[in-house]
């Protein structure tokens, strides 16, 4: 369907970009595609292409410009004239710098490099960067976006939990998502958060009800054409056969370590079966990822898991939040990695966010987003507020008197979680989070001559203090570019707002929950 819709295609990682028909043709001819296949495939309704005059351009990147067949093993290019943050202590930083692509990969970064027939793509006024990596995210829920943004986690029997996560989004609309559903969501979070410079996700969509679901949730991540981790997880419902499904999934869907798809196993440890789960992960030579928190009666938790030899470095948690000391470091010795979500967990009573306690611990966290329905899932968000949160209580148990006192974060620490922690924590430092020759190439090209940055004094502190997603000019990803001058390349947004509409329609009625618009 977003190949009708978007233009991207699924099949090739790092596929040219076709030429020929223009891109308006292309986009009314997929508009009418869209149309027929939507009616063929589900409730959601028929999208008539407009006139061709008519035909809306809001999120068409602008492409007179625009380098052909990036990313393709055969074309290099050159980013010119940047301020060049490569978050790589051996590459260094370059306050007019270059980076030169070829194929999907970075050859090199440094001062005035000369690159025969390589296509010059000026940097100047920029920052560039390396992607953001977002560690935790419920994709599938794109269509609830801010439903719950006053909700609480659950119910825990204290003031203000009446509208909550569990009982609304996990019990009463989750079970009622179609395969549909799940791909829209995801198509459309994946667009939303490469346009905001998010190159990469960890996705946790619990919503595979059936293997129909799950293929439409991996569809979905394809299609968008960014680099994303899949954590295969249940859903609810009869048609529910996790983990049952997991060697088709591999053989389908992950057979190739070079894709920008890449495989994970979620394993909730509030599950009864989750020893058994994370056992068929191990097996499998997968990552666990598991959502973590102490308010809900895993305080302890991980102090047993270790006595039981289940800890490792293969182990994300996600939050853990509020967990004892001995949990912490039970997490240090065993190597296992957590992924923070500050916002949501300030927002959504998970316990303060445990920054300070991993950094205590020796423990470089990553940053994640989490869910949709309450909080955005922008990075310069989730940079500031970790940045902001951490610094205030310091400063705070500075001004009550303390003198032996952990160091403040500063930007480029926030900076290092979201991006280099981000690929450690997802299992692909080995291709991404920093602009090191040999890796892929997924990088930023952030606007430091903008009304709200310039004129630019430090670069770690204009992206961290300043900057939103109105900054991120140009989004590549494994060398292909998905963003150009502002604007997403090849995506009709007019037509995916128009279905998500129609799919969040579909799902609270179903539900039988009211939106409540004011």
């Amino acid at each position: 369907m977003c190949r009708m819709l978007c233009g991207n295609d699924s099949n090739h990682d790092t596929a040219p970009e076709k030429e020929g028909a223009s891109r308006r043709d292309f986009l009314v001819k997929g508009a009418s595609a869209l149309g027929a296949a939507v009616v063929a495939s589900s409730p959601l309704p028929a999208l008539a292409a407009p006139a061709q005059g008519d035909l809306p351009q809001e999120l068409g990147a602008r492409d007179h410009d625009l380098p052909r067949e990036t990313g393709a093993s055969h074309r290099r290019y050159l980013l010119k004239g940047g301020a060049v943050l490569s978050m790589d202590p051996q590459v260094g930083n370059f306050a007019r710098g270059d980076v030169l692509i070829e194929g999907k990969r970075i050859v090199a970064v440094g001062a005035n490099l000369h690159a025969p027939g390589a296509a010059i793509i000026n940097a100047a006024g920029m920052i560039v960067m390396p992607g953001f990596i977002d560690t935790h995210h419920h994709q599938y829920q794109t269509a609830l976006r801010s439903f719950l943004s006053d909700g609480l986690l659950f119910n825990d029997g204290l003031p203000h939990g009446e509208k909550n996560y569990l009982d609304y989004i996990h019990f009463k609309i989750t079970p009622v998502f179609r395969p549909e559903d799940a791909y829209l969501a995801e198509l459309v979070s994946s667009l939303s958060q490469l346009d905001a410079g998010v190159t990469t996700v960890v996705d946790t969509s619990q919503v595979g009800h059936t293997p129909a679901h799950t293929d439409a949730v991996i569809r979905g991540l394809q299609e968008a054409g960014r680099r994303a981790v899949f954590v295969y997880s249940p859903g609810v419902g009869p048609g529910n056969i996790f983990p049952n499904d997991l060697q088709r999934l591999q053989s389908r869907y992950f057979s190739s370590s070079d894709q920008l798809l890449t495989l994970a196993m979620g394993g909730e440890v509030f599950d009864p079966a989750f020893r058994t789960y994370w056992a068929i992960g191990r097996q499998n030579g997968l990552p666990i990822v598991t959502h973590l928190v102490g308010s809900i009666g895993q305080a302890t938790l991980v102090e047993e898991l270790a006595s039981e030899g289940l800890l490792g470095p293969d182990l994300v948690f996600i939050h853990a939040s509020r967990i004892s000391e001995g949990s912490w470091q039970a997490i240090a010795e065993s190597g296992a990695s957590v992924s923070i979500a500050a916002p949501i967990e300030m927002a959504m009573r998970h316990g303060m966010p445990p920054l300070q306690s991993a950094l205590d611990h020796g423990i470089q966290p990553a940053l994640s987003t989490d869910v949709e329905c309450t909080m955005t899932a922008d990075f310069f968000t989730q940079m500031r507020t970790a940045f902001t949160l951490q610094r205030a209580l310091i400063n705070e148990r500075a001004l009550n008197g303390e003198t032996n006192l952990p160091e403040l974060l500063t930007c480029r620490d926030v900076i290092r979680f979201a991006t280099v922690e981000g690929a450690r924590v997802a299992g692909l430092s080995h291709k991404v989070g920093s602009l090191t020759p040999g890796k892929e190439a997924d990088i930023l090209m952030l606007r430091a001559d903008a009304l709200n940055v310039a004129p630019l004094n430090n670069v770690p502190g204009a992206v961290v203090t300043l900057m939103d997603r109105s900054n991120v000019d140009t989004v590549i990803v494994g060398g292909r570019i998905r963003k150009w001058r502002g604007a997403l390349v090849d995506v009709n947004w007019t037509r995916l707002r128009t279905a998500l509409e129609a799919s969040r329609d579909y799902l609270l009625q179903a539900a039988g929950v009211q939106r409540e618009l004011f």
